[in-house]
């Protein structure tokens, strides 16, 4: 039920032993999923203030976390299921005090308190469970635990290839008192049939249909692109 395997292949990657040893295999290479932060950047400007305390579920070896220090983010805690991943950034980022690093699976966040964070930042963490074992039992765990550590105001930015058939139903539940507001945004490689630019601004958002579908009329720029979720806690 609900379960969304569009962008799903045979590894499983909710296992902290398949991101283990991916990183192992990686070791000393940086790669952000889906999005750099110059194209989220605008989005993640609007929503989050510099002075938020954000955490980064699934930082994995990306470099957002990064960027966004260099863009003035103060406090940023970066938190993931591979120890491998966690070991290696720590490392890099010992003498950088705005950023922190935790080994931790986002089904169970416990050791934060709850409203410990101004912003819950996602780039494909939820995909990630969407595509392992007990997928929506996994989906609701992350969800309830984001919603538990958010404060009353707060930000969950997800940034997924989910369109709202498949994320709507995990997103829009009464317990975690969201309001939400969906963008779309092309893949950073994509090309327009002709080579012509885009009239369309990036930052007006998507009306979402009562049923949590995409209007009938709305038509993807880019078949494959990222929808942008940004959940707002009531407060």
């Amino acid at each position: 039920m609900f379960r969304d395997v569009s962008s799903c292949n045979t590894y499983n990657y909710g296992d902290a032993l398949y991101w283990d040893s991916r990183y192992i295999q990686e070791a000393g290479g940086a790669f952000d999923w889906y999005q750099r932060y110059s194209s989220l950047r605008p989005f993640v400007r609007n929503y989050v203030p510099t002075s938020s305390r954000v955490l980064m579920v699934g930082c994995g070896n990306a470099l957002i976390s990064e960027d966004m220090v260099k863009d003035g983010y103060e406090d940023i805690m970066n938190i993931d299921i591979s120890s491998v991943a966690i070991d290696m950034m720590r490392r890099k980022y010992e003498f950088v005090p705005q950023l922190k690093y935790m080994q931790m699976d986002v089904r169970d966040m416990s050791f934060f308190p709850d409203e410990s964070f101004d912003s819950v930042i996602d780039k494909g963490t939820l995909d990630s469970l969407m595509c392992g074992t007990d997928a929506p039992i996994s989906a609701t765990r992350m969800l309830g635990e984001v919603s538990r550590l958010l404060k009353p105001g707060g930000i969950y930015m997800l940034i997924t290839y989910g369109d709202p058939t498949a994320r709507m139903p995990h997103l829009n539940r009464p317990a975690y008192s969201w309001n939400i507001v969906l963008y779309n945004l092309p893949r950073p490689d994509f090309k327009r049939p002709g080579g012509g630019s885009s009239t369309k601004s990036y930052m007006e958002p998507i009306p979402i249909t009562e049923k949590g579908t995409l209007p009938a009329d709305f038509v993807l720029e880019d078949p494959d692109s990222h929808f942008i979720y940004v959940c707002k806690k009531d407060g």
